[in-house]
């Protein structure tokens, strides 16, 4: 299966949420990348830039472009930052 990287950065929404009632959310959104046929290969906190890096393992770019856009729809998480490398 593929691996993908992400990248994700909480917005103040996600923050007032996490301050008001906080909790692993990387434990949290493991059943929706499950319920995709996906696996939480490694997360980690972290500081700068991201909030949170995420190796995943999906059937498809199909399901981790499908997973992508469910966080970002939720409002928790700031919209995505293009990178050139």
């Amino acid at each position: 299966m593929p691996h993908y990287l992400q990248q994700v950065a909480y917005s103040i929404e996600g923050w007032k949420a996490l301050v008001k009632k906080p909790q692993n959310r990387i434990e949290a959104v493991r059943p929706a990348i499950e319920r995709l046929g996906g696996k939480i290969e490694s997360a980690w906190y972290t500081f700068g830039d991201y909030d949170v890096v995420l190796i995943v393992q999906m059937p498809s770019n199909v399901d981790a472009g499908a997973i992508a856009i469910a966080f970002a729809a939720g409002g928790a998480v700031s919209p995505l930052k293009p990178h050139l490398y």
